[in-house]
C-alpha cells in the first residue's frame, strides 16, 4: 500500500498529542516523586537513627561541614532549631512504607486501563485517571497531618490513577504515530492545580485516532493513516493474550523494563534521602541537586529519540539492531556510572552528582530500546503490551524503596554503594536479555485478521479516490 507524502510534525495535530502526553507524564511524575524530595524537610532527623560522628570540631584540614557534620558521616545535628526538623515524627520504616505504597496502587490499574484504552480510546480514560491524580496530590498535606494512614491511603489512590497514562499514551500513539517518528513522540499543591489545567486541555484538544479529530487536516490524517497502516487502526475486541505471553521480544521488554525500572524507581524514590545521608547535601541544595539528573534526562531524551528516528529512516541500522544497540548503550553506560559512584566518598560528592546525572543520560537512551519497541511488535495492542510490561515492571517501585532501607540501616556511604551495586548488576543481566531476545519487527500475532476481533476501522480500498484527490489538492498547493 502506497503511503501518503509526509505531513509536516510542527503545528501537526500529533504533535500537539505528544506535547499534551509530555506535560502530562510531567505532572504524573511530579506527583510521584514530589513526596520523595519533600520527606527529607518533613521528617525530624532526631527521630531517625543515625550512626554519631565522634569529632564535632571544626579543625584545619578536617573534612567537617559548616553544620557540624564529618563529610562522610551522618550525624545528628546538635541545635534542635535546625531548618532540618521537620513537622513529622515518622521513622524510617514509615518512610520506606510510605515511598513504597504507590506501586502497590500503581502495579492494579495498568492491565484494565491498558484493554480499556485500546478498546474504548484513551482519551477519557487517561482525563479522568489524571483527575483523580490532582485531588490527591491537592488532598496529601491535609491528610499528613491528620494521620499517616490517611498518606498511605491518598498514596495508594494516587497509584491507581497514575497507572493508567502510559498504557494510554501508547493506546493512543498506536493510532497516531507513523513509525520513524515513534522514537521522538514517546509541589504537592502546584502540581494538583496543574493537573486541573491539564485536564481541562487534555479534553477540549484530543482525540482518540486522527479520523476523530476535530481540526486535522486531511493531509495529516491520510499521511498518519497510511504510513502505519492495517496493523494499527483496528479496533481491538479479542487480546491474543497466548501469543503475547508466549512471545520473546515482549519477555525482553518485561525484563528490560524491570531492570531499567529498579534504578529509576531507586532514583525518584531515594536519590534525596541519599544525597542527604551519603553526601551531606543540606536542605537547600538538596532541591536542586535533586532535579539535576532529571533535568539532564529530559534535554538527552530529546535527542535521543531523533537520533534513533533518523537511523532508522535513513536505513543506517534497521529496527531491530537500533532498539538492541540503544538499550545495550543505556544498561551498560548505567551500570559503568553506578559503579564508579560506589567508589567515591563524600569529599569527591559533586563528581558523583555528575556521574549520576550521567546516568540518567544513559537511561534516556530507552527511548530508542525497550521504551517504544511496543509500538514495533504490535501498534494496535500497544497500550495492552505496555500495560503488561509495566504491570510486572511496577514491582521493582514496590520492593526497591525496602531494599535500600535494608541495605542502609545506619545510612553509612559504604552501605549507600550496595544499593548502587545491585542497581548495576541488573542493569547489566537486562542488556544481556534484550541483546539475545528484542526484535524490531511487527510480530504476525499482531496482523492476523480473524474477522469480527479485527475489524479494521479504516477502509483503504474505498480511500483511492480521497488520495488522488489529496495529491491533487498537494498539487495545486506547490503551485
Amino acid at each position: 500500500m502506497e503511503v501518503a507524502s509526509k505531513a509536516p510534525l510542527i503545528r501537526s495535530q500529533r504533535f500537539l498529542l505528544v506535547i499534551l502526553s509530555f506535560t502530562g507524564t510531567l505532572v504524573v511524575l511530579t506527583s510521584r516523586i514530589n513526596l520523595s524530595v519533600a520527606i527529607v524537610c518533613m521528617v525530624r532527623s532526631s527521630t531517625i537513627n543515625v550512626t554519631l560522628t565522634s569529632s564535632f570540631d571544626d579543625e584545619p584540614g578536617s573534612n567537617t561541614s559548616r553544620s557540624g557534620q564529618k563529610c562522610g558521616d551522618v550525624v545528628v545535628t546538635r541545635n534542635t532549631s535546625d531548618s532540618n526538623a521537620g513537622e513529622f515524627d515518622w521513622d524510617k520504616s514509615t518512610i520506606s512504607e510510605m515511598l513504597s505504597i504507590f506501586y502497590y496502587g500503581y502495579i492494579i490499574t495498568q492491565i484494565p486501563s491498558g484493554w480499556l484504552a485500546s478498546r474504548y480510546g484513551g482519551k477519557r480514560i487517561w482525563g479522568v485517571s489524571m483527575l483523580i491524580c490532582s485531588v490527591c496530590s491537592l488532598l496529601t498535606p491535609l491528610c499528613a497531618r491528620s494521620h499517616v494512614y490517611l498518606v498511605y491511603a491518598v498514596r495508594f489512590i494516587l497509584g491507581l490513577g497514575a497507572a493508567v497514562s502510559f498504557p494510554c499514551i501508547q493506546a493512543m500513539l498506536g493510532k497516531w504515530a507513523p513509525p520513524f517518528e515513534r522514537s521522538k513522540l514517546s509541589s504537592f499543591i502546584l502540581s494538583g492545580i496543574i493537573n486541573l489545567l491539564w485536564v481541562a486541555a487534555w479534553f477540549y484538544l484530543t482525540a482518540d485516532s486522527p479520523a476523530q479529530h476535530k481540526w486535522i487536516s486531511e493531509r495529516e490524517k491520510i499521511y498518519i493513516e497510511t504510513s502505519i497502516g492495517r496493523g494499527a487502526i483496528r479496533k481491538v475486541h479479542d487480546v491474543p493474550w497466548w501469543n503475547i505471553l508466549t512471545s520473546l521480544p515482549v519477555w525482553a521488554i518485561v525484563v528490560g523494563q524491570v531492570c531499567n525500572n529498579y534504578v529509576h524507581f531507586s532514583f525518584i524514590t531515594l536519590l534525596p534521602t541519599y544525597l542527604k545521608e551519603s553526601l551531606n547535601f543540606d536542605i537547600k541544595q538538596n532541591g536542586l541537586v535533586s532535579s539535576s539528573p532529571y533535568l539532564s534526562q529530559f534535554v538527552s531524551s530529546l535527542l535521543v529519540g531523533v537520533v534513533a528516528d533518523v537511523v532508522r529512516e535513513r536505513r543506517c541500522m534497521s529496527t531491530t539492531v537500533t532498539r538492541r544497540v540503544f538499550q545495550s548503550i543505556s544498561f551498560l553506560g548505567m551500570a559503568l556510572c553506578m559503579v564508579s559512584v560506589g567508589q567515591l566518598e563524600c569529599e569527591q560528592r559533586y563528581i558523583a552528582v555528575v556521574l549520576i546525572c550521567l546516568c540518567t543520560v544513559f537511561m534516556s537512551f530507552n527511548r530508542g530500546g525497550y521504551l517504544v519497541n511496543h509500538l514495533d511488535l504490535a501498534p494496535s495492542y500497544a497500550g495492552i503490551l505496555f500495560a503488561f510490561t509495566n504491570t510486572v515492571g511496577t514491582v521493582p517501585g514496590m520492593v526497591a524503596p525496602i531494599i535500600a532501607g535494608a541495605l542502609t540501616p545506619n545510612k553509612t556511604s559504604e552501605e549507600w554503594n550496595h544499593v548502587f551495586y545491585v542497581c548495576a548488576g541488573l542493569t547489566t543481566l537486562g542488556a544481556v536479555v534484550y541483546l539475545f531476545l528484542s526484535d524490531g519487527e511487527l510480530q504476525d500475532w499482531a496482523t492476523e485478521s480473524d474477522g469480527k476481533s479485527n475489524s479494521v476501522q479504516y477502509s483503504f480500498s474505498q480511500d483511492q479516490e480521497t488520495q488522488a484527490q489529496f495529491k491533487q489538492n498537494e498539487a495545486d498547493e506547490t503551485l
